[in-house]
């Protein structure tokens, strides 16, 4: 599934980077597909509850544009959001245990994966509604812009929420005042469960910015280096005051929308050619081993590791404990706890 590229991105040359960092995207992936894959092994174990989406196949997209973020640049996503939080480093502890609803989770076990935050790692959820969290991240660049700083916010929606109208409405608005906010279109094909091709007339969702001048390029979504230098040349603009910037990035899930989805609605075969051909995680290890970066025994030392990370994180989750009954009443809009009679 090769990208939609722009002439821009075409011409781009793949980014110099060194070998460790190339093993931290390849490690940073690692944990992301690991630890999705042990909380699908908690979902069906009945631990969590709820919705849970999954962003095994997706890992190159945030990782690749964490690694073009500066420190206080912000991010906001949807729901199919662990990806993101483990990748701006939030603590896969606190993270599994919100998804199990445990007092040590991110939001003390209230919220699951659709409502966790980090006021540290400038995390902003985690939404639920489809697109809900687009106008937010046009906000939260608005703020920067005020305070007149140099930071960035990275705006996260799949192709499903593209056609939703307050996207074309940030758009306009972000274009109005120049925003540095980067709309990253997580496009896996598929939305909730209908193809691009069968939902939307004019699938270049970036090229819709044109209508309001703004610069957008699609971009190889299973190529993290690729996704770095595409994140890069967004970032430029922004923080040189030219913001907004559209970013398509044409990746791909390999489970269903949700744990509860069959996804009838392609073939196995199908799936199983992206992950023999296209898989992110398979790329750069070969990349490793083939540039004599990392021996395979060097790669299974990270494998370890990182599964000792997220079998402690899962542990951590299950030994939590529940909220207390008195947590109802923090972390709300309101001055003091109601009164009883």
């Amino acid at each position: 599934m090769p990208p939609r590229k722009t002439a821009a991105a075409q011409a781009g040359a793949t980014p110099n980077v060194s070998a460790d960092e190339l093993k931290r995207y390849y490690r940073e992936m690692l944990l992301i597909r690991r630890f999705e894959e042990k909380a699908g092994q908690l979902y069906g174990m009945g631990l969590i509850g709820g919705f849970c989406h999954l962003y095994i196949g997706q890992e190159a997209v945030v990782v690749g544009l964490e690694a073009a973020a500066s420190e206080g640049d912000k991010r906001v996503t949807s729901y199919r959001d662990h990806g993101h939080m483990l990748a701006c480093g939030m603590d896969p502890k606190g993270v599994m245990a919100e998804l199990t609803g445990r007092e040590g989770g991110y939001s003390k076990g209230k919220g699951g994966s659709m409502h966790m935050f980090s006021k540290e790692k400038h995390f902003y959820g985690g939404h639920g509604i489809v697109a809900a969290q687009v106008p937010i991240g046009a906000g939260l660049a608005f703020a920067d812009k005020y305070l007149g700083n140099d930071r960035v916010t990275f705006t996260y929606f799949g192709d499903g929420a593209a056609n939703q109208g307050q996207v074309a409405e940030s758009y306009n608005m972000a274009q109005l005042w120049d925003l540095p906010v980067i709309f990253v279109i997580e496009n896996n094909q598929y939305a909730m469960g209908t193809s691009v091709k069968r939902a939307t007339k004019s699938p270049d969702f970036w090229e819709r910015g044109a209508a309001y001048g703004i610069k957008g390029e699609a971009v190889d979504g299973m190529d993290v280096l690729a996704v770095k230098e595409a994140g890069e040349r967004a970032v430029a603009e922004c923080r040189a005051g030219k913001g907004p910037y559209i970013l398509e990035v044409m990746t791909y899930r390999y489970r269903g929308h949700s744990m509860s989805d069959p996804a009838k609605y392609r073939t196995r075969e199908e799936v199983q050619e992206m992950r023999e051909k296209r898989d992110a995680i398979e790329h750069v290890r070969q990349m490793l081993l083939t540039g004599g970066h990392a021996s395979e025994d060097d790669l299974k030392k990270i494998d370890k590791e990182i599964k000792d990370i997220v079998n402690e994180a899962a542990e951590f989750s299950k030994e939590s404990p529940e909220p207390d009954l008195s947590e109802l009443w923090t972390d709300i809009y309101a001055d003091a706890a109601p009164q009883t009679a």
